[in-house]
C-alpha cells in the first residue's frame, strides 16, 4: 500500500466492510451504529411523509377551491335607486359576461345569483347558500359536474335543483325528494315581509370533496333563481373562470376593462388567501422541525464510529505503519459512517413513499382499531387525508439525509486519520 493510492480504492472499501461486519466482541460496529440507522431511517421516512402530505393537503385545497368556485366574482359598487336605497344588482349581465369573456385568458363568464335561505324536510332544516347558475356553466365546474361521489343526473338540472350531499344528510332527503325553501326576504304587505316559500325536486346530489360547500351549497336553474329572489333582469355578479388561475392578479386591469367602472373584482386568492399563507407558513415550520429531526438522527453516527475508532485504535497504528496515509485511513472510517446514512436513508425513503401510496388504507386501518373518527372533516373541511408524492420532495429528503450523514461522519473520520501510530500501539 502506498501513499499515492487513489482516493476510495478497493483496498479501503474492503477494510471498511470488514469493520461493519465484525462483531462488537471484535472491536466492531457498536449499539449506537444501529440506533443512528434505526434513527436516521424513521427521521427520513417522517420528512418524507410530512412533505407529501404537506403537498397533497395543499394540492387538495386549492383543487377544490378552483373545482367548485369562481376563480374570480365581478361585482358592481353599489349605486342609489329611485326609491333611496343602495342597489348593487348587475342589469347589463348579458353584455357584461360578453365582454369579459372576449378577455385573452378567460374561459367562462357566467351571471350568478346567490343568497342565503332556510330548507326544510320532513321537519329537518338546514340554512344553505343558493347559487342561481345556468346549466351550461354548472357543467364547467368539475368538481360538481364530476364529483368525488354523485346521486341523480345533472342533465336534469333544468327540472329541479342540485344539492350538496352535506345539504341531503342534514335534511335526510335524496334525489326526487320535494323539499322547501323559505327566504325571509320575501314579499313586503301593509302587515311586514311575507317570507317566500317554494318547493322544489332535488335531481342531483353531489360531494364536491369539501365539507363546508357540500353542507351548505345548492344550486338552482339561473332564470327560476332570478324568479324565486326577485332578481328580474338582473344578476348579483360575474363568476368568471381562466385558464391560469395561479397567475390571476395579471388579468384584473384587463377585467376592470372590459366589466366597466363599476367593478369590483374578488378573486380566489381574495377569498382563501390568508389560509393559504398560513399553510405556507405551517409548511415552512415543519420542514425546519423535520430537518432538525434529521440532524439529531445523524449526530448518533458520531458517537457510533468514535466507539468504532477508540476500539480499532491497534488496527489504525498498524495500517499506518505498514504506510498507509492520512487520507485512505480517513476514507476507511468515512465509508463507515456514511453507509449507515446511505442504508438508513434508502429504508426511510422506501418507508416513506409506501406511506404516501398507501395513506388511505393506512388510516382505514388505524380508524378501524381505535374504534373513532381519526380525520374529523367538520374541524379540517376534507373527507380523508390527502398525501401527494412528488419527486422534488422525495430528492430534498434523501439530499439533506446524506448532506447531514456525510457532514457529521468527517470529524470522527478525521480524528481516526491524525491518531498519532505510536500512541495507538503503545501499550499493545
Amino acid at each position: 500500500m502506498s501513499n499515492s493510492s487513489r482516493p476510495f480504492a478497493p483496498f479501503e472499501w474492503m477494510i471498511a466492510w470488514r469493520y461493519l461486519r465484525s462483531r462488537r466482541s471484535e472491536g466492531g460496529v457498536s449499539v449506537m451504529t444501529w440506533i443512528s440507522l434505526v434513527g436516521i431511517t424513521l427521521a427520513v421516512f417522517a420528512l418524507i411523509a410530512t412533505l407529501a402530505v404537506r403537498s397533497g393537503f395543499r394540492s387538495e385545497f386549492v383543487g377544490i377551491i378552483l373545482g367548485a368556485n369562481a376563480h374570480v366574482s365581478i361585482y358592481q359598487i353599489p349605486t342609489t335607486n329611485e326609491f333611496g336605497r343602495l342597489d348593487r344588482k348587475i342589469y347589463n349581465y348579458a353584455e357584461m359576461a360578453e365582454a369579459v369573456k372576449a378577455v385573452k385568458g378567460v374561459t367562462r363568464a357566467a351571471p350568478v345569483i346567490k343568497s342565503q335561505v332556510m330548507a326544510t324536510y320532513n321537519g329537518n332544516r338546514a340554512g344553505v347558500q343558493v347559487i342561481g347558475l345556468a346549466e351550461k356553466d354548472l357543467m364547467t365546474l368539475p368538481r360538481i359536474a364530476n364529483p368525488e361521489r354523485a346521486l341523480g343526473n345533472i342533465s336534469d338540472f333544468a327540472q329541479g335543483i342540485a344539492i350538496g350531499s352535506g345539504v341531503a344528510r342534514d335534511l335526510n332527503a335524496t334525489v326526487g325528494d320535494k323539499i322547501k325553501l323559505i327566504s325571509p326576504d320575501g314579499l313586503k304587505t301593509a302587515f311586514g315581509t311575507s317570507p317566500r316559500v317554494k318547493t322544489y325536486e332535488i335531481v342531483y346530489v353531489f360531494t364536491a370533496g369539501r365539507y363546508d360547500i357540500d353542507k351548505t351549497r345548492i344550486y338552482m336553474p339561473f332564470g327560476e333563481a332570478q324568479n324565486y329572489f326577485n332578481r328580474m333582469e338582473a344578476a348579483d355578479e360575474i363568476e368568471v373562470m381562466v385558464q391560469d388561475p395561479e397567475n390571476i392578479e395579471s388579468l384584473n386591469d384587463a377585467l376592470f376593462e372590459a366589466a366597466g367602472g363599476r367593478t369590483q373584482l374578488w378573486t380566489w386568492k381574495d377569498a382563501s388567501g390568508a389560509y393559504l399563507r398560513a399553510l405556507t407558513i405551517e409548511d415552512n415550520v415543519m420542514l425546519i422541525i423535520m430537518g432538525i429531526l434529521v440532524l439529531i438522527a445523524t449526530m448518533n453516527i458520531v458517537s457510533g464510529l468514535i466507539m468504532l475508532v477508540k476500539n480499532k485504535g491497534r488496527d489504525i497504528g498498524i495500517l499506518r505503519t505498514i504506510g498507509l496515509s492520512e487520507g485512505a485511513v480517513m476514507r476507511i472510517f468515512f465509508i463507515c459512517g456514511a453507509f449507515t446514512g446511505v442504508i438508513g436513508t434508502v429504508l426511510g425513503t422506501l418507508l416513506g413513499c409506501l406511506f404516501a401510496i398507501y395513506v388511505d388504507p393506512i388510516f382505514a386501518f388505524i380508524n378501524v382499531i381505535s374504534g373513532g373518527d381519526v380525520w374529523d372533516p367538520t374541524i379540517r373541511g376534507i373527507y380523508s387525508i390527502p398525501a401527494e408524492l412528488k419527486f422534488d420532495d422525495v430528492a430534498f429528503a434523501v439530499i439533506l439525509s446524506l448532506a447531514l450523514s456525510f457532514g457529521v461522519t468527517l470529524f470522527p473520520a478525521r480524528r481516526a486519520a491524525r491518531l498519532n501510530p505510536v500512541e495507538a500501539l503503545r501499550y499493545e
